[in-house]
């Protein structure tokens, strides 16, 4: 459960830094000299803040991901464990119509996966090396498939543009907020039109409340898109194969704990809070739709 957390994470992120960026370079306008509201140009640097913020995250998630479970890359694989992992990716990858992904290993207990990256033909694709300790290749070779899916499917592109609809509303709502905020504390002070330290405060503290809260439909993407991965898994590298590989998951599942500064094309969902903030489907849900044919 790796790629959606850490993307959302870095998203708010980038979002608070281009907000008072823009703040301190005083080019964030939206209300005319009487203090009015222009919806029109409010609405238009919300969408280019939110979009700015989820392109930024997007191009920025595969050195993230490396970086946070130190990742190594395989570029002369050295032993058969390496030729295998890179040869089985390679064939998928054709079999999938994409490019070549980077292929990696990461030193974890858990057995776990993930794939990454900006588009279909620069991606990354790493397993762990508690995944290669307790699956046996049928099982690997499903789960990797699985991972080969999200990126042929155009997993981050489309949650690119999702996160970035969302962030649009976000920043849209917490400048309106602010507004209201700044408005009410400064309600004496006819002289002044200009948003105050108020409106600054409360616009951030809104965004990210609003930010987790929103999280909610990514989060809800993310499951949707486990069960066409493993759909596509089970394409790859047969239906048997993906079954075994999600039985095994859970087997393992309650020795499973991936870092939680990431979360979601990994190929085993977490632990969550609740339903609403899960990044997979439980896993009875995922093996029922493939021996449903679904």
């Amino acid at each position: 459960m790796k790629r959606i957390f850490l993307f959302i994470l870095t998203n708010l992120a980038v979002l608070f830094v281009i907000n008072i960026t823009l703040r301190i370079l005083g080019v964030d306008h939206y209300l005319d000299r009487s203090g009015a509201i222009n919806f029109s140009s409010l609405l238009v640097l919300s969408a280019v803040i939110g979009f700015a913020g989820s392109i930024i995250s997007l191009f920025m998630s595969k050195w993230m991901a490396k970086q946070s479970v130190n990742a190594q890359i395989i570029t002369n694989p050295f032993d058969p464990t390496e030729r295998w992992l890179v040869e089985t990716v390679r064939r998928q990858a054709q079999a999938a119509g994409i490019g070549m992904p980077e292929v990696a290993i990461y030193d974890a207990p858990d057995v776990n996966a993930f794939a990454t990256g900006w588009n279909r033909n620069n991606a990354l694709v790493a397993v762990s090396t508690g995944l290669l300790n307790a699956m046996s290749k049928d099982e690997a070779e499903a789960v990797l498939a699985h991972e080969i899916s999200h990126v042929a499917n155009g997993d981050m592109v489309t949650l690119t543009l999702i996160q970035g609809v969302v962030n649009t509303f976000v920043v849209f709502f917490s400048k309106l907020f602010g507004i209201f905020v700044d408005s009410l504390l400064r309600k004496n002070d006819e002289e002044s039109h200009g948003p105050g330290i108020g409106a600054f405060v409360a616009e951030i503290v809104a965004q990210l409340v609003l930010g987790v809260l929103a999280s909610v439909i990514v989060m809800w993407f993310s499951r949707q898109r486990e069960f066409r991965a493993d759909a596509g898994g089970a394409s790859l590298a047969g239906r048997q194969k993906m079954i075994a590989a999600l039985e095994r998951l859970k087997a393992n599942h309650e020795q499973s704990a991936l870092p939680q500064q990431m979360a979601a094309s990994g190929i085993s969902g977490g632990a969550a809070f609740s339903r609403l903030f899960m990044t997979h489907p439980p896993l009875d849900e995922r093996i029922e739709a493939l021996r449903a044919g679904r």
